[in-house]
């Protein structure tokens, strides 16, 4: 059995988002899985001593016009949300308590369910009652969600990803392993297309 591409997230990523939307499809036409990881850019960051784009001006005006422009490239939908830097902490954490009690596609779900919430509309997953109605629209138990994001095992847990993440190499994300090849950014997708079609390259 062929083994799953390893897909690395934030929340608070709008190049993740957007890749979010094209991996699992990619990974079907090639008889694959996806693996999701929620990870915490900030820790990736420190590790390896980057700063975010958001904090260069140039950078930054670039950024935000091609988010934009690379949704629409890849025609999904998108709203800039009010506040781009934002914590990811709390929705992080509900996505390694439903891993590990209810399995890496329920998972998967919030991850997507929080993804497109936050850069279709708009929503702020930093805010408790927030992230509880997504909770609840996303069909969990949200008072259990609520003290899972609290739950000293859940930080832990997610401290334990970020570390797992940063040991196989990942600086940033969207952050892709296919066979142990990595491959970073959203503008990976042909590359790691024809990796799965052909093999290495």
């Amino acid at each position: 059995m062929k083994s799953p591409i390893d897909f690395y997230f934030d929340f608070v990523s709008p190049y993740a988002y957007i890749a979010s939307e094209w991996v699992e499809a990619l990974a079907a036409r090639h008889a694959r899985t996806v693996r999701w990881h929620a990870v915490l850019l900030g820790a990736t960051f420190a590790a390896a001593e980057l700063k975010s784009p958001l904090a260069h001006p140039l950078k930054r005006e670039h950024m935000l016009r091609d988010i934009q422009r690379s949704a629409r490239f890849e025609g999904v939908p998108f709203a800039m949300p009010d506040q781009l830097l934002a914590s990811s902490l709390l929705a992080a954490r509900v996505f390694w308590w439903l891993e590990d009690s209810a399995g890496e596609r329920a998972a998967a779900a919030w991850g997507r369910a929080g993804l497109r919430a936050r850069f279709t509309r708009g929503v702020a997953l930093d805010d408790p009652a927030a992230l509880k109605t997504l909770a609840a629209d996303s069909g969990l138990d949200a008072d259990a969600a609520e003290a899972a994001w609290g739950d000293a095992r859940w930080k832990v847990r997610l401290k334990r990803a970020n570390d797992d993440a940063i040991a196989a190499g990942v600086f940033g994300t969207p952050f892709f392993v296919v066979d142990g090849e990595p491959f970073w950014g959203n503008d990976r997708k042909p590359q790691i297309e024809q990796w799965l079609a052909q093999g290495p390259f």
